[in-house]
């Protein structure tokens, strides 16, 4: 099996853009190819559920958006599929009980894929207004807040262009963004001591924000993803 990994997206602009400038710096050792799959999480679950058979490479080869970046590949040629997709609770078809599954579902990389969730969706990577107060910044998740314009207002400037990112600009993110996902699962904003799943984090967004508010806590999926891919001590020693 070839040593390349896909990343399938919800979107296409904003997610093409922060892999095209994020492999400038983490994982170059690797071909990396994208494939946007334009659609829901819970339509890709749906189908993959329905037939024992259908993998997800080939789900994905036989949307017509996917045909010509994937038509020269097999699924052979991957050794491994990540997921990113937004919570985005307050699409109708969005369903709590049921992300729980697609957690549990798209849990192994070299297999079905791995999911990653960003919380409300992957412009949090952006929406820092203040490093400091990062810990507690939360926003509404089950109506339409604009979440877009709301980061396009509030960010620091420094880093509303995800194009122009640099290495320094990456290693703050990341450590921003791992603290926050500790604070949210363990109540502590420091780096990591080990890993935490994805369903780890989600039923503490449910238990400490969702249900108590309606709110999630803000949090990208891309810093998690190296976490998760590097390990704990490795990407830690990457980002000092």
């Amino acid at each position: 099996m070839a040593n390349n990994i896909l990343f399938v997206f919800e979107g296409e602009k904003t997610e093409r853009q922060i892999t095209k400038n994020l492999t400038q710096f983490f994982l170059n050792e690797n071909t990396i190819i994208t494939c946007a799959y334009c659609s829901t999480i819970y339509q890709v679950y749906k189908e993959i559920s329905a037939d024992e058979d259908l993998d997800t490479f080939s789900l994905l080869k036989n949307r017509k958006q996917n045909e010509v970046i994937l038509e020269p590949y097999s699924i052979d040629d991957f050794a491994e599929i990540y997921m990113f997709f937004d919570y985005d609770g307050h699409d109708p078809i969005a369903d709590d009980a049921k992300l729980k599954e697609l957690l549990t579902f798209f849990n192994e990389e070299t297999d079905k894929g791995k999911l990653f969730i960003s919380y409300p969706m992957i412009e949090s990577l952006k929406h820092i207004e203040d490093y400091n107060s990062f810990k507690d910044l939360k926003v509404g998740c089950k109506v339409n807040i604009y979440y877009k314009r709301l980061v396009s207002q509030t960010c620091l400037k420094g880093i509303y262009n995800l194009t122009t990112y640099t290495h320094e600009i990456w290693k703050k993110l990341i450590d921003a963004h791992l603290k926050k996902m500790n604070y949210v699962v363990n109540h502590a904003y420091a780096l990591p001591e080990d890993l935490i799943s994805q369903l780890e984090i989600f039923e503490k967004q449910l238990e400490k924000y969702i249900e108590v508010d309606s709110t999630v806590g803000v949090l990208n999926s891309f810093p998690v993803f190296l976490h998760n891919y590097y390990g704990n001590e490795k990407l830690k020693g990457l980002i000092k």
